[in-house]
């Protein structure tokens, strides 16, 4: 599977994983969504590890290999890094829009392509760069109209909190594509020791959580909790897969992965009832334009 299908395939897990994280967390306490979800992924690969190591064996693209301990650093920093970016985004899901929250977080795609520019060296083609440009010019819009359901940008402190996550989680991106080509990691490596580490660095959290170390609100199980785990497992497996690619540009793979945002922009409208479908219908447009643009390119 070419880079190009991986990554598609990636955004549409990532959209359906969006929804998942909106359902499970409205209404809801965040912390222990986070772990849980995060938790059942950790699970999944240790389970996977274990069957390599005194089983028959995994297929290729699901063996883990030993790691040295400065290795596991690594990936134990990764871990870190996105785990402060999820619960930035987490939490600003729970309070703002999906419709709204997801074409923000989208934004990513600009702060990782001027980190590839000006960090990797990554020279995109003039139709490529178009691409990226209306896509990006197409969320921004979209963002503008959601404004319009009375939240304001340089007041509301959610809108902070979902900046400040998505920052983050372009330091991520660009981060990834040095783990797996600049530090020799495979894609089942990265995610599954990202998976367990993510898990350990949210416990102390969900446990200071639990013994009411600050004002909290009420937890409730919810089906969609193993589904944010799912979801994150097939779209990460792809984007990893993808950025193994020699020929993948990861500024590329990241706007193209944020097509994600029409799977989520669609669920918001049917499941959660979000309102100014018209005036963000143009944007979405804007944003299948820019991924066909980059496809073509």
């Amino acid at each position: 599977m070419s880079w190009v299908y991986a990554t598609l395939l990636s955004a549409v897990c990532l959209g359906l994983y969006d929804l998942s994280t909106k359902h499970a967390v409205r209404d809801n306490a965040v912390l222990p969504v986070l772990f849980l979800a995060n938790l059942c992924s950790a699970l999944i690969w240790s389970a996977l590890i274990a069957f390599d190591r005194v089983g028959p064996g995994m297929p290729p693209l699901f063996q883990v290999e030993s790691l040295t301990g400065w290795q596991h650093a690594q990936l134990a920093f990764k871990s870190v890094l996105v785990g402060s970016s999820w619960m930035c985004t987490y939490f600003a899901i729970k309070h703002l829009p999906l419709s709204l929250a997801s074409p923000i977080r989208a934004t990513g795609p600009m702060w990782t392509l001027g980190g590839a520019l000006l960090l990797l060296g990554e020279r995109p083609s003039a139709l490529e760069f178009v691409g990226v440009g209306l896509t990006l010019v197409s969320f921004v819009g979209l963002s503008l109209a959601g404004a319009r359901e009375g939240i304001h940008f340089h007041r509301d402190k959610w809108i902070g909190w979902l900046v400040t996550g998505t920052l983050l989680g372009a330091c991520s991106g660009l981060y990834d594509r040095f783990l797996l080509h600049g530090q020799g990691f495979t894609a089942a490596a990265v995610q599954a020791w990202f998976a367990i580490y993510l898990a350990l660095f949210f416990l102390p959290i969900v446990l200071a959580w639990k013994f009411r170390l600050w004002p909290r609100h009420a937890f409730e199980w919810r089906w969609t909790i193993p589904l944010v785990s799912l979801g994150l497992l097939a779209a990460d497996f792809l984007y990893f897969n993808a950025l193994r690619d020699p020929d993948a540009l990861v500024s590329l793979v990241s706007s193209m992965r944020r097509g994600s945002i029409l799977v989520a922009f669609a669920g918001g409208i049917w499941l959660f009832g979000e309102k100014n479908v018209w005036q963000k219908l143009p944007a979405v447009l804007g944003v299948l334009a820019g991924i066909v643009l980059t496809l073509l390119g």
